[in-house]
């Protein structure tokens, strides 16, 4: 779904004033079914990893960052989730033998890190992940999820939109209230340059609490690339294709054009046909996202580049001590990242 500009204006325009109404409605039956749940313990720490709104905020980074920090601590660690735009059920593993019809694209993406399951059922996915050996499980994207007891929950914010106009869906782009959502959290990583932190802050540090507030920023991974002065035709459907652009430019690429999709949306043969018919005629190279990356059939994967992005925190330091609390393993005390 393409999300409505006007979700993010700080000031609520009149559409949003007019579907208040329903906007309450949403958030009461998020706060209705989340008090009536009886969340099932699976005797593993279970880490969320969840945003209060429907946009993609860079979840699956931090999922990425957490799983191989607590791998880095020893930490047998597993991903569940939900595989939304994939056909299987589960609870199933992930396997190389998947495609992204099957599970979705993220957790694809995810097992190439960590152990990761897809589950519909998520209490059952967090089970099975447990019986296979995970002494700690990332429940990625449940934080509405109420089937699983969460050990620690982290929100995820874009720290240049934060949490738009406040309101709920349809009249905003949350799915809970900010101060409801927040008081189930246990961290919020805001993810942004400087100056969209500040804004976040200045706007939002209110919300906050006495929340650990952990400032980040997803970073290009240097791999070698010459990206300098690439001619490039750049393609994205992910939450934000606009970041995934900038990024790339800001490589010093050449971006003669850029193609825009839904998030998760699938990738067909005549669409696929198109890019590169498109491509071929402007003389630039195919460009595009890890997201959208495994969502290519393995016969075009080699005519297509990928940016891979990791998360930057300012500091690890409040995770890394709500870790130690849970049990799982002990920080090494690595220095900050820059």
């Amino acid at each position: 779904m393409r999300q409505p500009g006007w979700w993010y204006d700080p000031e609520p325009r009149l559409a949003a004033r007019l579907l208040a109404p329903l906007g309450l409605a949403y958030a009461g039956a998020t706060a209705w079914r989340l008090s009536r749940a009886t969340p099932d313990h699976a005797g593993v720490p279970v880490i969320c990893v969840g945003n209060l709104d429907a946009g993609g905020t860079g979840k699956t980074p931090v999922t990425i960052a957490l799983a191989e920090r607590l791998s880095g601590r020893g930490v047998p660690v597993h991903v569940v989730s939900r595989g939304y735009g994939g056909r299987l059920a589960g609870p199933e593993r992930v396997l190389p033998s998947h495609g992204a019809a099957d599970v979705g694209d993220e957790p694809l993406l995810i097992s190439a890190f960590v152990p990761t399951w897809v589950a519909r059922d998520r209490a059952a996915g967090v089970r099975a992940a447990a019986a296979a050996g995970a002494r700690a499980v990332i429940l990625d994207d449940g934080f509405q999820n109420p089937s699983v007891r969460k050990d620690l929950s982290i929100v995820v914010v874009d720290a240049a939109r934060g949490w738009g106009n406040g309101r709920a869906i349809p009249a905003g782009p949350l799915r809970e209230s900010v101060a409801a959502g927040l008081a189930r959290a246990d961290a919020v990583i805001s993810l942004g340059e400087e100056v969209a932190q500040d804004v976040f802050r200045a706007r939002w540090g209110s919300a906050l609490r006495s929340l650990p507030h952990l400032r980040g920023a997803l970073r290009p991974l240097p791999t070698g690339m010459p990206w300098a002065g690439l001619r490039a035709l750049a393609f994205a459907g992910i939450g934000q294709p606009g970041k995934f652009f900038a990024t790339l430019k800001g490589l010093g690429a050449e971006i003669v054009a850029t193609r825009s999709f839904d998030d998760h949306e699938p990738l067909s043969r005549p669409l696929l046909q198109r890019l590169e018919a498109d491509a071929a005629r402007l003389g630039a190279q195919l460009v595009t996202t890890e997201k959208d990356a495994v969502r290519l059939p393995p016969s075009m994967r080699a005519r297509v580049l990928t940016l891979p992005v990791r998360l930057h925190l300012e500091s690890w330091d409040p995770l890394d001590a709500r870790l130690d609390r849970l049990g799982l393993g002990q920080s090494q005390g690595e220095p900050r990242q820059p």
